[in-house]
Order: C-alpha cells, then structure tokens, then sequence
C-alpha cells in the first residue's frame, strides 16, 4: 500500500433525497366525469448507504468526493399510482470504518462485515395520496401530503486498520523492519524517528499454509494521547486487533519503564485496549552479546519478553510461535 494513497478519515457533506409528494388526484374516464379520488403515493427519497468491501484498504476514492447526494422520489400518480423511489447513493468502504457526526463526534455504526450496509442519512417519505384521506363524511378530498425533505448533513468517516497483531512502540523500535522481515511487505525504513506515517499492513506466513496479518503503527511517544506526536491519529487503528505486540529496542535505558508509558498511553486513549492479549519483543538483540543477554532476561523475568532481530533473524521463528499460539488462545 503506497503511502500516499492511504487515507484513513475524510470528511463528507451528504444530502439524502427528497420524498415525492402525494397526488390529489381524482379518477376520470370516457364514462366518468366525476369519480372518487384515485391519487397514489410519492416514491421515498434515495438514502445514503454505506456498505462493507473487503477489497478496500484505505479511503482515498473519497477524498475528493466531499458532495454525496441521494436522488429524490417522484410524486404520486393518477390511478393509485405511486411514484418511483429515488436513486440510493452506496458508498462502498473498507472494513473497519467507523461513522461520526462532523459536529459533535457521536458515534454512528461501524462496518465490519464484508457486504454489510448501514444507512448513514435516510431518504424523506413519500407524502400519501388523496386516497388515504377519504372517508364517510369526506368522499372527495382535495389535498394530498408532501413529501418529507431529506437530510443534509457533514459525515466523518475513520478508518481502523483490520489486523491480527498491531505492532506497538516508539519511533525507531525497529516494527518496520521486523514487518518488511516476516511479511511481503515493503515499509519505509530509515534510521530516523517517525520513518512510518502511516499504518503498514503485511501478510505473515506461517506453518502448514497458514497466516496472520501483522500492522505496523507509526511510533508512539510519551502523552500521545493528549496530541504529542503523531500517534494519536493512529492509535484507533490498534483497537481493531486482537493482540498487541511491545516492541522496545535493546538499547533502551530502561525497556519495563519504556513498556509501562507505552501501555499507559493505550490506557489513556481506551481503557479497553489493555483487556487484549499482548506480548513483549526486546529488538535489535543483535546489539547484545550472550553474557549481557542472559542477565537482561534475568531482569526482565516478570515481563517474560522474546529477544529478537529482525536483521540476524534471533528469535523470529519463536516469535511467530508465540503470536500465532496467543491467536488461537481462547483465555
């Protein structure tokens, strides 16, 4: 997935359509002049619809299609009959999209499913006939309803990455490497601090023609939640997987404090993020020796992280052990 093609929030104006109004119409023919009233329904108004496609990865087709509008019903006919429902505008989006109110951020539907379509803005009804307000003391009215008036509204549409394992940890961990090692997948790598803009997804295979998909997530650092960086545009990306993996390098000063800030920036953006399943990689090995190696996981015991690098390939077999087990852990 290029980089420049990954889009993951637009913002959209969406106007569903206009219901048909009712007709007020009254039955005439060669051999009645003055009949009772036969006016039909108006059609409903196009809704706008939103609908699940597993193809789709990022949100780019609709980054510059800001106006969506819905077609709008028809009026009411003579002879009871109704008018033709207005066109439905489908907005096909990637699984993992989440619909929000522009103005006031309230959650609306999330498409998860491929297929699965929700309506975001529904079509104004039809307005009834003259028909339906005859009666007894009433045989020949001569009004019929409007049609309601569709909604117009700014729609935010986000992106979470669907993924198995989203890779954690701050800039320069090494996840893009480990990423470009275990999958296909080519991310930018460099040694520099926020190399990865956006998220990086890679296909893993595994034993016996099985797989898993791992994300790469840019870096996180320390108050992401409140802004700091670049993280908190992607930290809703982490809570589409089902596990987590902590990457801290070897070479950090102090790796159990480093995991405690990352896992207090998840809890600070959603508490819920650390009822996932989670795992701990200490990157970049290939830096230690064996002495230096065996006192660390000494010290580390109670985190019980995995050495790895991705470079020499240390630990990516048992690595992928691991992860795939965790997967299919039901605890």
């Amino acid at each position: 997935m290029a980089e420049s093609n990954f889009v993951d929030y637009v913002k959209i104006c969406c106007r569903s359509g206009n219901g048909g109004a009712g007709s007020a119409h009254f039955h005439r023919d060669r051999l009645t002049t003055r009949g009772g009233p036969d006016g039909g329904d108006g059609g409903r108004g196009g809704h706008i619809i939103l609908k699940g496609n597993s193809q789709l990865w990022t949100l780019i087709h609709l980054k510059y299609q800001r106006h969506i509008f819905a077609g709008h019903g028809e009026n009411g006919g003579s002879a009871l009959k109704t008018g033709a429902d207005g066109d439905d505008k489908i907005i096909e989006v990637p699984l993992g999209t989440v619909a929000r109110d522009a103005k006031t951020g309230e959650f609306i539907f999330e498409i998860t499913q491929h297929d699965e379509t929700r309506i975001l803005l529904k079509g104004g009804r039809g307005g009834q006939g003259n028909d339906h307000f005859k009666s007894a003391t009433n045989q020949s009215p001569r009004y019929a309803q409007p049609g309601e008036s569709g909604e117009e509204s700014w729609k935010v549409l986000e992106l979470k990455v669907l993924a198995d394992v989203g890779l954690v940890g701050f800039p320069n961990a090494g996840k893009s490497t480990l990423l470009s090692v275990i999958s296909a997948a080519k991310p930018e790598i460099a040694d520099y601090p926020f190399t990865t803009l956006v998220p990086n997804l890679g296909m893993v295979p595994y034993r016996d023609n099985r797989s898993f998909v791992v994300a790469d997530i840019p870096g996180i650092i320390e108050d992401a939640h409140i802004g700091k960086g670049i993280g908190i545009r992607f930290l809703r990306h982490i809570e589409r997987n089902s596990m987590l993996l902590f990457m801290i390098p070897a070479d950090s000063k102090n790796i159990e404090a480093d995991y405690n800030i990352l896992l207090n920036e998840l809890k600070q953006y959603n508490p819920e993020l650390l009822d996932k399943k989670r795992l701990i990689a200490v990157s970049k090995c290939d830096m230690l020796d064996e002495e230096l190696m065996t006192e660390m996981k000494a010290e580390l015991k109670t985190l019980a992280p995995v050495f790895i690098s991705a470079v020499a390939g240390t630990g990516i077999t048992q690595l992928k052990d691991l992860i795939w087990n965790e997967l299919q852990s039901t605890d």
